[in-house]
């Protein structure tokens, strides 16, 4: 199945950003993922959260075709992951998907405008000018695009981590534990900034917390034990989140 570049207008838009269906993950005898199916709306926040080992990380890694599942079927848009040559999946990747790490990952010989456009220059792309200078100012990087890393503070680091990104103008963006690194003041100001990226840019967010604050800045939550969705809970509040966690691990 051929691989429609972003930004195409294809019947694949009308589809969820991204769904799992019957979703089975095995590692030996560990049945990481059990059975999952979900979708993920364009232009909403979802985080995703349970125990340690709950799957959760292994759900979106799975979705994001990092990890390759044992069975069921993922889908980006309309474009199963499973009929996809190794090819396809990384232009996939490339074009239609966002990540943003724990870690900054960001190349410290390159200032902050640069490790932004990196992932487009690599992909011999030109960026969208007019959707960029949208990112640039949603995430607050105006005054700091001729820094470095180092000249950086790690809130700020992130915020550059978040717009390359969101360069390339993705059909979804996957942040695992994207606070992880961050003291409570950056992550709060993160947070703010990935909240406004739907809000502004109607971006669709798939984010692994384990924190009930960060969580509360979603839309949704989901809640995986032992490799199943157990509980969902819209328009949240952390007293809710971290309520139903206690549910979940008692």
């Amino acid at each position: 199945m051929p691989v429609q570049p972003a930004g195409a207008t294809v019947p694949a838009m009308t589809a969820p950003a991204a769904s799992a269906s019957a979703a089975v993950k095995r590692y030996g005898d560990v049945r990481a993922l059990d059975g999952v199916t979900v979708a993920f709306d364009r232009g909403a926040f979802t985080a995703i959260m349970g125990p340690s080992g709950s799957g959760k990380s292994t759900l979106m890694h799975c979705v994001a075709g990092l990890d390759a599942l044992t069975a069921g079927e993922v889908a980006i848009g309309g474009t199963p992951l499973s009929g996809l040559s190794d090819r396809e999946l990384t232009l996939l990747r490339r074009e239609r998907v966002g990540f943003v790490f724990q870690a900054f990952n960001l190349l410290p010989a390159l200032d902050a405008r640069e490790n932004i456009l990196l992932p487009l220059r690599l992909g011999g792309r030109d960026p969208d000018a007019e959707w960029l200078e949208q990112v640039i100012d949603t995430v607050g990087l105006r005054d700091r695009l001729s820094h470095r890393p180092s000249e950086l503070s790690g809130g700020q680091q992130q915020r550059v981590a978040v717009a390359r990104a969101l360069a390339s103008r993705p059909e979804i963006v996957f942040a695992d534990e994207p606070t992880g690194n961050l003291d409570s003041r950056s992550s709060a100001e993160l947070l703010a900034f990935l909240r406004r990226t739907v809000d502004a840019l109607g971006q669709t967010l798939v984010m692994v917390t384990h924190d009930p604050v960060a969580a509360a800045y979603a839309d949704r939550v989901l809640f995986l034990a032992d490799g199943r969705i157990v509980a969902e809970l819209q328009e949240p509040t952390a007293d809710a989140v971290l309520d139903r966690l206690k549910g979940i691990e008692a």
